[in-house]
Parts: structure tokens; sequence; C-alpha cells
């Protein structure tokens, strides 16, 4: 279902893929080849959010914002199942593991990687290339090249998902 809110509609690119069972509504932009999965809610009905090139928003995720914080997940960002991300910035080739939530102000650093589970609390700065786990999030060690190949990986599977589900949608 896409909303609009006061008039403002989502702006979605023709190539991003969106799975039956989202809500999307309000001040949100999606990039190209990005893929937002079922059951997953972005409002921009505060503050906007901004959805980069080639970003998968995996299942069951929930994105929203606090006044005058926007919401952004720059390219080729992975979002696991079931996160909660909340005027945010997630910078260029990160992950956020399943389940994480990442608060206002927070910042997730270029090709960081943070693990399940986590939570990432107000206003914290995860560092670029850096895996990050825990509740609260703690930086535990520099990314390693098997895991950006991983990270890699995951982002190029949605991606190709993506335009695969997208190629079936009428």
């Amino acid at each position: 279902m896409i909303y609009s809110y006061k008039g403002v509609f989502p702006t979605i690119s023709p190539s991003a893929f969106i799975a039956d069972g989202v809500t999307i509504t309000g001040d949100v932009t999606i990039g190209d080849e990005s893929s937002i999965w079922f059951q997953s809610v972005i409002r921009g009905d505060v503050s906007p959010t901004r959805i980069g090139n080639r970003v998968n928003i995996q299942d069951q995720s929930m994105l929203h914002q606090s006044p005058s914080y926007p919401l952004i997940i720059e390219d080729d960002v992975t979002i696991g199942h079931q996160s909660m991300l909340h005027s945010c910035t997630i910078r260029k080739k990160a992950l956020v593991g399943m389940g994480s939530i990442i608060l206002d102000g927070a910042e997730i650093g270029e090709g960081a990687f943070i693990g399940a589970g986590s939570l990432v609390p107000q206003g914290k700065v995860i560092p670029p290339h850096m895996l990050a786990f825990g509740r609260p999030a703690k930086v535990i060690r520099a990314l390693t090249e098997e895991d950006i190949k991983d990270m890699t990986r995951i982002r190029d599977e949605y991606v190709e998902k993506g335009q695969h589900y997208k190629s079936l949608q009428k």
C-alpha cells in the first residue's frame, strides 16, 4: 500500500521492487534497484526518509523518524529482517543484522556491520568498516576481507532477487 500524507506521495524508482504487503507513506524516496520486502513499513509522515540505490530492506522491517531528524540510508545497504530504524543514518555498503534497532541520531559508518539483534543507542556513531554487536552495540573489531565479501554477496543477491520478483509483477 502506498499512501500520501498531507499531499506528499512517496517517490519510488520504477526499477525498485516493492513486495506485497509493504506499506509506504509520505515523504519517502526509494532509489534504483532497491527492494523492500514483505510486511515492511516505511513511514515518512514526520520527517523525510531517503533510501539510496541497491538498498534492500528485508521482511518485517520498520522505518520511521522523529521531528526534524530524517532517516537516511545511502547506496548499497542491507537492512536485515525485522530491523527497526528510527531517524538514523546508514552509510554506503553497511549491513544492519536481523532484529537490530538503530535509534535517533545514530550513524552507521560506511561498510560497517551491525550484528544481529544489536541496539545502537541514540547518537552513537559506529566507525566505518567495523563490526559492532550487542545491546548496547559496541565495536568488536575491524571487518575482514571475508566479512566484506559476504556483505557484498548478500547485497548482490538481494539486487538480483528483487529484479527477478520485479519482473513477475504485472
